[in-house]
């Protein structure tokens, strides 16, 4: 199979939080950019997928996961205490 890797999704985008959501027939992920001293944060992409696709995104990250602690050490997963929960994304135009 090949694969097309257009130049602008090649850049990729920043996230440092993700929401995920999910139905009975799709989850969706949004991965969130919150920067220090911005008061909002920023939805940067999202991403809709079948359950069995969420299913096996979550065994290839813990495969990768494991794969990189074996190299690396241990990822030390810190509190952030100045992260408020994000209770309602709302979409671009709403006050």
């Amino acid at each position: 199979m090949e694969i097309e890797l257009k130049e602008n999704v090649a850049e990729g985008v920043y996230s440092n939080m993700s929401l995920i959501a999910h139905s009975s027939s799709e989850f969706v992920l949004d991965f969130i950019s919150l920067l220090p001293g911005v008061g909002k944060a920023q939805v940067r992409s999202r991403v809709v997928m079948a359950p069995e696709h969420a299913k096996r995104l979550m065994l290839i990250l813990r495969d990768n996961i494991n794969r990189y602690e074996a190299n690396f050490g241990e990822i030390e997963l810190r509190r952030n205490e100045n992260i408020t929960p994000v209770t309602k994304i709302k979409p671009k135009g709403d006050a």
